[in-house]
């Protein structure tokens, strides 16, 4: 009776630790980094960039920290997605903002000129 109740504690911690491993092997697949590279070719400095899911509006933080990209400079982030695409939305010095969606999975450059299409609010 006692083996009986061991080798079912033992089954169930085997089981357990399959299902655990399991999970995480799931979660981690669904998370894709995608490297993309903001240039700022405008004449106005980018202070934030954000993260959305492409049909929400649910930004996440400054994705630049306390860092800006510079009229004429660029700069590299490493972006991790959920979904197939991501959408990037970066704001410039007057408060307006830029937009694209990138597809993930890939490494991609995204320029921003003077005449890229602004939401200032009007």
């Amino acid at each position: 009776m006692k083996n009986l109740r061991t080798s079912r504690n033992l089954c169930i911690v085997v089981i357990s630790c399959i299902a655990m491993f399991a999970l995480a092997a799931l979660s981690s697949a669904r998370s894709i980094t995608t490297s993309v590279n903001i240039a700022n070719n405008s004449n106005r400095e980018i202070r934030n960039v954000y993260l959305s899911h492409v049909d929400a509006d649910d930004w996440g933080a400054n994705q630049l920290g306390d860092a800006t990209i510079p009229a004429g400079q660029s700069m590299n982030l490493n972006v991790a997605c959920d979904q197939q695409q991501v959408k990037v939305i970066a704001e410039d010095s007057e408060g307006c903002f830029i937009s694209t969606v990138l597809t993930c999975g890939s490494s991609t450059t995204w320029t921003i000129t003077n005449n890229s299409a602004r939401d200032c609010g009007n």
